[in-house]
């Protein structure tokens, strides 16, 4: 669980995040939403350390970051694994290697226990048949899976997604939300997803948190989204093609 207590960020005297307070809860699937520039990716970086919120307070599954060090931070760090919008693999790298990548930087494993962990994650994507072909080789959406597989090949506490489903095609987007959502549910995992789809936010949308030029505006589960009587929340989740259809029969 990740307890946020009124954080706030600016940058260069603009405010970015003004006074959020929430709870991303462990083994769902957290989303947060909004437009562009409603200051979901600053909270997304704030969560996982890369921005210092100007005041508030980050408590991770009891830990507040307001008492770490240094030391604290870093292990902090390494109970966390990063889905990146474009998947950022490493191109020269098959999919073993790729997955392997994490375990060889950050753990004392020897060759053969480093090389059968990243296999049965990348097992648990399924992804078998193209664990020994490059980046370039495989499709958008196996590039995601295999970034979905080394995310996970630490087991960390929490798993960071930005938009994940960027690029994909709507068939491919919905089977890229079940496996994390799965994956969240198996490895009871603190899941949160910064995203703008609203495919995913019917999908898999157990908790919900909705921005507005940096300030929280709505909060819910993907049922209660839809039934909302907040008009921004409404223009924002039937702006889509598919909550459009789905309008018209409400």
């Amino acid at each position: 669980m990740i307890e946020v207590k009124n954080i706030k960020k600016s940058f260069d005297g603009i405010k970015i995040l003004q006074d959020i307070s929430t709870t991303f809860e462990k083994g769902k699937t957290n989303l947060i939403i909004g437009q562009s520039g409603s200051g979901k990716t600053v909270l997304l970086k704030c969560l996982l350390g890369l921005h210092q919120p100007d005041s508030g307070e980050i408590v991770y599954d009891g830990v507040s970051n307001l008492n770490m060090n240094e030391s604290d931070k870093t292990l902090l760090r390494r109970e966390m694994g990063m889905v990146f919008q474009g998947s950022a693999l490493f191109d020269s790298m098959s999919v073993l290697e790729n997955v392997m990548f994490p375990l060889n930087m950050l753990t004392n494993k020897n060759e053969e226990e480093i090389r059968e962990k990243a296999k049965s994650v990348i097992e648990r994507v399924e992804l078998d048949n193209a664990i020994n072909k490059l980046p370039s080789e495989i499709s958008g959406g196996m590039q995601k899976r295999v970034a979905i597989a080394r995310a996970i090949v630490m087991n960390p506490k929490y798993l960071f997604c930005d938009e994940p489903n960027s690029g994909l095609d709507p068939k491919t987007a919905i089977v890229i939300d079940k496996l994390i959502h799965e994956i969240t549910k198996e490895y009871n995992i603190t899941t949160i997803i910064n995203s703008h789809d609203m495919n995913s936010v019917i999908e898999i949308g157990e908790k919900i948190i909705f921005l507005v030029t940096g300030e929280k505006n709505w909060e819910g589960t993907n049922k209660e989204i839809l039934k909302t009587n907040i008009e921004s929340v409404k223009n924002f989740v039937y702006s889509s093609e598919l909550l459009k259809k789905v309008k018209k029969h409400l």
